[in-house]
């Protein structure tokens, strides 16, 4: 069943949503070689403590961390950890905060020390492609339009799109009702409906779209070795378009 939100659970995610939004500008100053995610996971934890918040996936299903935090090659779903990040490395940072209630889920990928060319590239593509998906999200339109759109531009950019991991409906829960593929075809799945929260979080790998699992059952990794990226927003369906909770541009 997918539910949707009422004026007061939009207004509380939205509270969720822009406290994240500031934390992941914090992290960004914290991006440089000698970095280690281990330390990025702390200063998280420190940072929603002192603001009144918890990381929601801290203990879901057993997961011990604040954050996932995904290297190079991982997808998705990586432990953070003491190994020191160096200049040219990606890492994408994936927490979901709660606060006052509301629940609120955003990752972001980002370049310690600066960023070649071909990296730029895949990370420019991959936040490109997340826009292109919330365009397609609006009343009326179904889940296969923004999935639809975000494969068709990645693709025709040289990317694969990973289909083993999707976007999910949101609050109060984690992880809700509907799936959001980052594929697929126009006019397919679940309408999408006025009052509808859900997260868009494309992966574009540089080879291969297939993944697999570490040994530590969560990290997923790209099977050749090529390198992944992620870009995700919670948004909220509305008359008006689509109302993006998580955006860093709209907060200070």
């Amino acid at each position: 069943m997918i539910e949707r939100k009422s004026k007061r659970e939009i207004e509380m995610m939205a509270e969720a949503g822009r406290l994240l939004a500031k934390l992941h500008k914090e992290i960004a100053k914290m991006m440089k070689p000698g970095i280690t995610t281990i330390e990025v996971d702390r200063f998280v934890e420190k940072y929603l403590a002192e603001h009144g918040a918890t990381a929601e996936q801290k203990g879901y299903q057993g997961y011990e961390y604040a954050t996932c935090a995904s290297i190079n090659d991982e997808i998705c779903h990586g432990f953070p950890r003491d190994e020191a990040l160096k200049q040219g490395d990606i890492v994408t940072i994936d927490m979901v905060v709660k606060y006052k209630g509301g629940l609120a889920d955003s990752a972001w990928t980002y370049v310690i020390g600066e960023a070649d060319e071909k990296t730029q590239k895949l990370l420019d593509v991959t936040k490109k492609s997340l826009y292109l998906g919330i365009e397609q999200a609006q009343v009326g339109n179904r889940v296969g339009d923004i999935g639809h759109a975000i494969q068709t531009y990645a693709e025709k950019e040289g990317y694969s799109v990973v289909r083993d991991f999707t976007g999910h409906g949101i609050g109060p829960t984690i992880h809700e009702q509907p799936h959001i593929p980052h594929y697929g075809l126009p006019n397919k799945g679940a309408r999408l409906k006025d009052g509808m929260a859900i997260t868009i979080e494309p992966m574009l790998n540089e080879g291969k779209w297939q993944s697999q699992m570490d040994d530590n059952g969560w990290t997923a990794r790209t099977i050749d070795g090529s390198r992944s990226a992620q870009y995700e927003h919670t948004i909220i369906i509305t008359k008006d378009g689509p109302l993006i909770l998580t955006e860093q541009d709209d907060v200070e």
